[in-house]
C-alpha cells in the first residue's frame, strides 16, 4: 500500500538532546497507528512533524507524498486532519459546535465574513450526526463537556475529508463514561473501509479503540518496538518501554494493563 507517512532516520534536536532519535516509521494508507510511550518520549513531536508543524534537524519525513524541506507545506495541510488539546483552545468558546465545525473548509477557527456553499453546511451536519453531536449543533462549544468538546475536535478535523488523521490523546481526561462513548466511535470510523490512515498518540492502552492495526512504543525519543499491533504491543515492549515489569492482556480487541 502506497505510504501517508514516512518518516527515515528522523532525528529532532533540541537544547543538545535528541528528543526523536532516528526514528524510521512508515504508515500505509490503510493503517491505524497508536503511538505509545511516558512523558517526554517524543510522541507529541512525532505528530507534529506528521503534521508539517515541525521539520526533522536531519532524516526524510515524507507526509502524503511531499518531502518536507522540498514541497510547500500550505499546500499539505489541507489534506491532514488533526485534532488536540492545544487545538480546542483556539476554537472560540462563543462559536455554535455547527460553526466550529464548518469553518474547517477554509480552515480558520472562528466564523467571520466567509461564505459557504450549501454543500459544506450539509456535510457539516452530517459529521455532527456521526459523531453525535447533531442535537449540540447550536449550543456553544464553551458550554460543551469534555467529552463532547473532544467530539467536536475530531468532527472539525474529518470534515474536510483528510487523507490523514492525527489524535493527540483525544480521551484524555474523560470520565468512563465519556471515554467509552468516544471510544466506540472511534472504533466505528477506525474499521469503515473509505477511512483515512490514522495515528493515535495515547499513555493507556486501554484508550485503543478496536480495529486499530499497528503500535508504535517510543522511550527517550527512540523505537522500542513497531508493527502489527499483536506483535508489537506485548507485555514485553511495555516493560521495556515504560522501564517497569507490566503485564498486558486483551479482550475481544480491547487492552488492559498493570503493573506485574
Amino acid at each position: 500500500m502506497p505510504s501517508a507517512l514516512d518518516l527515515t532516520d528522523v532525528v529532532v534536536r533540541r537544547d543538545g538532546r535528541n528528543i526523536v532519535d532516528h526514528v524510521t516509521w512508515q504508515v500505509a494508507d490503510d493503517e491505524r497507528w497508536a503511538v505509545l510511550g511516558p512523558n517526554g518520549a517524543g510522541k507529541t513531536t512525532l505528530l507534529q512533524l506528521a503534521d508539517t508543524l515541525l521539520h526533522p534537524t536531519s532524516g526524510t519525513v515524507t507526509v502524503l507524498g511531499e518531502t518536507l524541506g522540498r514541497s510547500d507545506v500550505f499546500e499539505v495541510r489541507p489534506r491532514i486532519g488533526f485534532a488536540s488539546t492545544a487545538m480546542a483552545k483556539r476554537i472560540p468558546r462563543d462559536e455554535t459546535v455547527l460553526n466550529s465545525v464548518l469553518t474547517a473548509a477554509y480552515s480558520v477557527m472562528g466564523r467571520w465574513n466567509e461564505q459557504y456553499e450549501n454543500i459544506d453546511e450539509r456535510r457539516a451536519l452530517r459529521v455532527l450526526g456521526e459523531w453525535k453531536l447533531d442535537h449540540l449543533a447550536d449550543r456553544l462549544f464553551g458550554s460543551l463537556s469534555d467529552g463532547e468538546q473532544k467530539r467536536v475536535q475530531i468532527a472539525r478535523a474529518v470534515m474536510t475529508d483528510p487523507e490523514l488523521l492525527l489524535l493527540d490523546e483525544p480521551t484524555a481526561s474523560l470520565d468512563l463514561g465519556s471515554r467509552e462513548e468516544l471510544l466506540a466511535l472511534l472504533s466505528g470510523y477506525a474499521s469503515s473501509p473509505t477511512t483515512p490512515a490514522m495515528v493515535m498518540v495515547t499513555h493507556h492502552v486501554e484508550e485503543i479503540p478496536v480495529g486499530f492495526t499497528h503500535s508504535l512504543l517510543v522511550r527517550d525519543g527512540a523505537v522500542v518496538a513497531q508493527g502489527p499491533i499483536a506483535q508489537a504491543l506485548t507485555s514485553e515492549t511495555l516493560t521495556e518501554t515504560f522501564g517497569l515489569p507490566i503485564v498486558l492482556t486483551a479482550d475481544a480487541g480491547r487492552y488492559a494493563a498493570r503493573a506485574a
